[in-house]
């Protein structure tokens, strides 16, 4: 019993963190974007998002973000008062890490920038970037969903405010030395249910 109830919970585990629903349809890409019309803004082209998701494979991706967190003082868009930029930032990023923990996503790594660019050529000067963020999707429809998600219309504010500048494309790995979370939580169950295993045998002598 003790070892399919491990079993069971690793089983519930993929269940939630793998996508199980393979690619995006085109219809899903044309009601994303007529959901989305009129409100892309900054650099960012339809058109090239939209080649993105058209080559949807289904599987998980990491997307990589670097960011400039505003080290000033703003004003709350809601009261008016001066905010540290950080703190605005973590207003937004906060919600925003737990929406994609609830749709099987995390954060892979999350670092603060040490240094000035050492190796770069034919690239725009360093806007001053703050930290940077790997950020786990189980899926590319999950991504979307996160950017329909009425919730976020309240945050936005949030994240413009105290993120003036941010630069993030997808990635998908190819090499790690990591252990992923599949590994961990099945090692993690694994080692739970044979101690209690050890520790009911050792109870009935």
């Amino acid at each position: 019993m003790i070892w399919a109830a491990a079993a069971a919970l690793y089983l519930l585990f993929r269940l939630w963190y793998d996508s199980w629903r393979g690619p995006l349809t085109k219809a899903e890409i044309d009601a994303f974007f007529a959901a989305v019309q009129g409100k892309f803004s900054g650099g960012n082209d339809p058109a090239v998002l939209r080649c993105f998701l058209e080559a949807d494979d289904g599987r998980e991706f990491v997307m990589l973000n670097l960011v400039k967190v505003e080290q000033g003082m703003v004003a709350d868009p809601n009261t008016g008062e001066p905010v540290p930029g950080p703190e605005m930032m973590r207003r937004y990023s906060d919600p925003f890490v737990r929406a994609l923990i609830r749709r099987g996503g995390h954060p892979g790594m999350v670092g603060r920038k040490v240094g000035p660019y050492v190796d770069a050529w034919q690239v725009e000067p360093d806007p001053g970037w703050t930290i940077f963020g790997l950020m786990r999707y189980r899926s590319r429809r999950d991504m979307l969903a996160m950017i329909t998600d009425p919730r976020f219309a309240d945050h936005h504010a949030f994240k413009l405010l105290g993120i003036p500048t941010t630069f993030s494309f997808p990635t998908q790995r190819q090499v790690s030395i990591y252990a992923g979370p599949r590994l961990t939580v099945a090692l993690v169950l694994a080692l739970g249910a044979a101690l209690a295993r050890l520790a009911l045998l050792l109870a009935h002598g």
